[in-house]
């Protein structure tokens, strides 16, 4: 659908289900603690997140491809 949808510019190379996605402390979605896990860098801020633990899922994920 995502395709049908959207350019191919916006197509995403891949889609996974998570568990949960890392939030702030005020409850905002941390984009940017995604980004370094996946591209397999450090997480500076990871005090600043509500739920750390949601990393996990994005750190294996990244190990697979």
């Amino acid at each position: 659908r995502i395709r049908e949808h959207a350019s191919p510019r916006h197509m995403p190379a891949a889609i996974a289900a998570v568990p949960d996605v890392p939030r702030t402390l005020s409850g905002k979605v941390s984009e940017l603690a995604v980004r370094e896990v996946v591209h397999r860098r450090e997480v500076r801020n990871a005090s600043a997140l509500a739920n750390p633990e949601a990393l996990e899922a994005f750190r294996q994920w990244a190990a697979e491809v």
